[in-house]
């Protein structure tokens, strides 16, 4: 794009780009002179840009906050990084979803068609706390459309040693996951033929993809209770694999704001019965023991038995 109208959106993205431009240096990027600069800010100000003009030897400009929101220029990276967040943002339950849907209907309406086929294939799935920032936006965007459209995605998974252990996998997508601050893939693993759950972060995807698949059905056809489930080391159920029951010798009050999942009852005005699962019996015990208080326990006799060895190993270790 030439001429003023295309001069005004190259010196919004270089505002953009940089916190302080000198005068100069713009009038040398544009091509132009320092006068035409300054004609061009005042533009750009008349259209709600809130340019700020800098102190200096050369004297320079700045794009500031504004009291509202003018039209934002977006590069493709930024533009699917925007879309990335809005999709989280929509299903996260922060009372922001219909608000984040809006916005990304509207980012969809100006994006070229290059980009917009590729946002409006996004799909992710928020189970509890969203994904924080940690992997590529593309390859978001790159598995999402493989969940659409059924294709078998080619990957190196790295292991917690790093990427040079990667090994090669085969897997059919269902599910863009984003849980406890981070990204995962729910698929189907070819090579092992199980139900997996990928991290995101340790995924180097390989092009072109696979043929395409007819999707299995998930255990609990549910992906969030699959995700769960999964968390909790159990198969295709959203419960701990290890359940128990004790009275503690605290009122519920003191309790009740330290159990992420369980439940407690009061058990009179110093007491209390609490319900809790964990992975292991051994763990149920200790994270019960940390409550301070005599522990009753109600059952069942795995936990007893739990309670037992850690006091043996609890006692060796104060010998």
């Amino acid at each position: 794009m030439t001429g003023p109208t295309g001069r005004l959106l190259t010196l919004l993205s270089l505002l953009q780009a940089r916190r302080d431009w000198p005068g100069r240096a713009l009038a040398e990027r544009l091509g132009t002179s320092e006068r035409t600069v300054r004609r061009d800010m005042e533009r750009l100000r008349d259209l709600g840009y809130p340019v700020r003009a800098t102190k200096g030897p050369d004297g320079g400009y700045r794009l500031g906050a504004g009291s509202s929101l003018p039209p934002l220029l977006l590069d493709d990276e930024q533009a699917v990084a925007v879309a990335v967040a809005l999709r989280v943002a929509a299903g996260a339950g922060a009372g922001v979803e219909e608000a984040a849907l809006r916005a990304l209907t509207t980012l969809g309406q100006v994006l070229p068609a290059r980009l917009r086929h590729r946002v409006e294939t996004l799909e992710v799935d928020v189970v509890g706390r969203p994904g924080r920032a940690g992997v590529d936006p593309e390859v978001l965007v790159s598995l999402s459309a493989a969940v659409r459209a059924h294709e078998v995605v080619r990957f190196d998974y790295a292991t917690p040693a790093g990427p040079e252990d990667a090994s090669p996998r085969r897997a059919e997508p269902h599910h863009v996951v984003s849980r406890a601050g981070r990204w995962y893939l729910v698929a189907w693993d070819l090579d092992r033929a199980a139900w997996r759950t990928f991290r995101v972060d340790r995924m180097a995807l390989r092009t072109p993809n696979g043929p395409r698949f007819v999707p299995r059905r998930l255990p609990g056809d549910d992906v969030e209770t699959f995700v769960n489930a999964h968390f909790k080391g159990s198969s295709g159920v959203d419960r701990w694999p290890c359940s128990g029951e004790v009275l503690l010798s605290c009122p519920a009050a003191e309790v009740a704001p330290y159990l992420l999942e369980g439940e407690v009852e009061a058990w009179g005005p110093d007491r209390c019965r609490v319900r809790l699962g964990a992975w292991s019996w051994r763990g149920l015990a200790a994270t019960l023991g940390r409550f301070d208080a005599d522990v009753e326990v109600v059952g069942p006799p795995a936990l007893r038995e739990a309670f037992a060895a850690l006091a043996r190993r609890y006692a060796a270790a104060g010998t």
